[in-house]
């Protein structure tokens, strides 16, 4: 959970390994697109401070987040990418669907990395109401976004280390 002290946004730059020669998807839920979009901007401006070129980001937009798996499931598919990462946000409502569709989202992300050996990310908002959305996607708790972009670009990297020292 995150704390009245924590922010997302905040990382050493020197610890982030170099996108220069990566291909990263972003998968985006179209449901609280106002949020969605900021956690976007935060992932993509991310990636492109940390060298991934322009071209080599492709972004895909799905309904809702319970259509992130299956999104991301498809850019392996049918592209070729280092990662994937998902944004979405889930907004606690008075029934149980939020239960359902985070345990859902969440348990099917982990299950798409493992079954791809790629990092497939988790950037989604699990909040109890919209201003913890928001101070999560750009406000006083930094940008989800951010976050995500940069465990992508960590995972990426060290997939691609494991792959070169096997092959040594």
């Amino acid at each position: 959970m995150t704390t009245k002290k924590t922010n997302l946004s905040e990382y050493n730059p020197d610890m982030i390994p170099s996108g220069k020669d990566l291909r990263i998807g972003i998968v985006v839920s179209e449901w609280n697109s106002t949020i969605t979009n900021s956690l976007l901007e935060g992932a993509y401006s991310t990636l492109i401070k940390h060298g991934v070129a322009d071209e080599n980001i492709t972004v895909e937009h799905v309904p809702g987040s319970f259509e992130l798996p299956t999104g991301a499931k498809f850019m392996f598919k049918y592209g070729k990418y280092d990662a994937v990462i998902c944004l979405g946000c889930v907004i606690q409502g008075e029934t149980r669907h939020f239960d359902f569709i985070c345990d859902a989202v969440a348990n099917a992300i982990a299950q798409l990395a493992m079954d791809e050996n790629r990092p497939v990310i988790f950037g989604v908002l699990t909040t109890n109401d919209m201003q913890q959305a928001i101070d999560r996607s750009g406000g006083k708790h930094g940008n989800k976004g951010v976050e995500a972009a940069i465990t992508a670009l960590k995972m990426a990297d060290m997939r691609l280390r494991m792959k070169k020292s096997i092959a040594k």
